[in-house]
């Protein structure tokens, strides 16, 4: 009886990653609002305590820090919106604005780091190890929005890398939200920090994979390979926070920078 190699076997043919789903339109619009609820959530209380406390006045770059970031909020929102109701012409002009608005974010975020570190130096609330977590952040950021903008060509990474650029920025409102609570009942080290910083945008992608997982049977690489990188990114961040060296580093370089 003649073996039969495996090679000569019919294989079934792989399927493409499906570009769209029925369900993809409501899906995306909870991603987003969930979004938004963990930003107005964790700053909107913060915001209120701070002009009713005798905290010390914001820097004089926060106001463009919110515009930044509350303005990619609202672009990646209004795109959303233009795809649902079927504008992709506004949708791709309108576009071409991030291609400014990405530097434009990762100068102002960094410039704030560094800023609002050297104004709390030598005060109780100083933290100058957090700058790991900052400068991480927009590092983490930079790479996926740029990615993402490069690959505007092939839809179904495009919109995967814009939604991840957005729910990693999730972590500042969600570590203001529930952050404390966490810390108090954790208390310090490697993963209560992680944890505490970065539980809201893991739950978001863990989320975002589930669903793909039960509509497309698979995640597409795209979306692997961005959350790998953001993953990256908080592991290198919460080292650097635990670690002893680190805190003489970042107020040296806060004092130098900031």
């Amino acid at each position: 009886m003649t073996a039969i190699s495996e090679s000569t076997l019919p294989r079934a043919p792989i399927k493409a990653f499906a570009p769209f789903k029925k369900t993809d339109r409501n899906f995306y619009l909870l991603v987003v609002a969930l979004i938004w609820l963990g930003i107005v959530m964790g700053f909107v209380p913060d915001i209120l305590h701070h002009f009713t406390s005798k905290e010390a006045p914001y820097t004089s770059v926060t106001p463009y820090h919110a515009i930044a970031f509350v303005g990619w909020l609202v672009l990646l929102t209004a795109q959303l919106l233009l795809a649902r109701a079927g504008a992709l012409r506004v949708h791709q002009t309108l576009g071409l604005i991030a291609f400014a608005w990405v530097p434009f974010m990762v100068v102002v975020g960094t410039m704030t780091a560094f800023a609002s570190s050297r104004r709390d130096l030598g005060t109780p609330t100083a933290d100058p190890a957090f700058l790991s977590l900052l400068l991480c952040d927009m590092a983490a950021f930079a790479v996926i929005a740029g990615a993402g903008l490069l690959m505007r060509g092939t839809p179904v990474a495009h919109k995967r890398l814009m939604l991840l650029s957005a729910i990693m920025l999730t972590d500042a409102g969600f570590g203001r939200w529930w952050g404390p609570g966490l810390g108090k009942l954790l208390g310090n080290g490697f993963v209560p920090f992680w944890l505490e910083s970065f539980l809201g945008p893991a739950l978001l992608m863990l989320l975002f994979a589930i669903y793909d997982l039960s509509t497309r049977k698979r995640l597409h690489p795209a979306f692997v390979w961005g959350v790998g990188w953001i993953v990256s990114m908080e592991l290198v961040a919460s080292y650097l926070y635990v670690s002893p060296w680190w805190k003489p580093v970042a107020t040296g370089l806060i004092t130098r920078f900031g």
